[in-house]
């Protein structure tokens, strides 16, 4: 890809999210920048995940997502859990706080601001990446007074990178 459509894609301000889903007892989770709300009434939002990715896989077979906002002091170590690694050959949940949501999806209970749970109405394909749409089912605000991971914060403090297959590469 041209240096400049990057330096442009970089401009664009995200956030850092958590998405989980399961399907017949197999949970996956994944780091995504891209959540956003589509509709207000009913309240709907959509993700874009890579194909490649096992939550992509999961998401397909169940139809249902959660994602949870970052806040702004999650450490390299647990980004890079969900964010660096495959669940195809490693549990990104041992060890990890969670609950389950109405839709039967891990709610991640650490480092997460919010949930929304959505049932996915819609995938539109879109390259490297599909977009779920749906609309949500569920939501609460988990913490408060705590700033959201963007990810510019991500890069610029954190000095993390992106992984390889992120929505701009």
């Amino acid at each position: 890809m041209d240096q400049q459509i990057i330096d442009g894609l970089n401009c664009i301000t995200y956030g850092l999210y958590i998405v989980t889903s399961s399907f017949e007892e197999k949970d996956s989770a994944m780091i995504v920048n891209t959540v956003f709300q589509v509709s207000a009434e009913p309240a709907k939002v959509a993700i874009s995940v890579n194909k490649e990715c096992l939550t992509h896989e999961i998401i397909q077979k169940s139809h249902v997502f959660a994602a949870m906002p970052l806040e702004q002091k999650t450490d390299l170590t647990f980004i890079g859990r969900f964010g660096f690694r495959s669940g195809r050959n490693f549990n990104k949940f041992e060890g990890i706080k969670i609950t389950r949501g109405i839709l039967g999806a891990p709610l991640i209970q650490e480092h997460t601001l919010s949930f929304l749970e959505v049932k996915v109405e819609k995938e539109v394909d879109v390259g490297t990446h599909t977009l779920f749409v749906g609309t949500v089912q569920d939501a609460k605000c988990m913490t408060s007074g705590q700033e959201p991971l963007t990810y510019e914060y991500y890069h610029k403090v954190i000095k993390g990178k992106a992984p390889k297959g992120a929505t701009h590469l």
